[in-house]
């Protein structure tokens, strides 16, 4: 916020998600051989996973959108 203090908690998640999208892209980035049109599609699907279908261990097991709707 504007308030100057650091939230770690959401500060953790934060950088947890960055590395699992670092990692994606580090693997992504030495095998793709697509076409630019083809990375966004590849982008949007990854973040549908990560949102929708991953589970996430900070969230009880449960995904960003379910978190979101609780």
């Amino acid at each position: 916020g504007l308030r100057g203090r650091l939230d770690y908690t959401e500060r953790n998640l934060i950088e947890k998600w960055f590395h699992t999208l670092k990692q994606r892209i580090d693997r992504f980035h030495t095998s793709w051989v697509g076409s630019r049109p083809s990375v966004q599609q590849w982008l949007e699907q990854f973040v549908h996973y990560y949102n929708h279908q991953r589970p996430h261990q900070s969230l009880d097991n449960r995904t960003p959108v379910e978190e979101e709707l609780n």
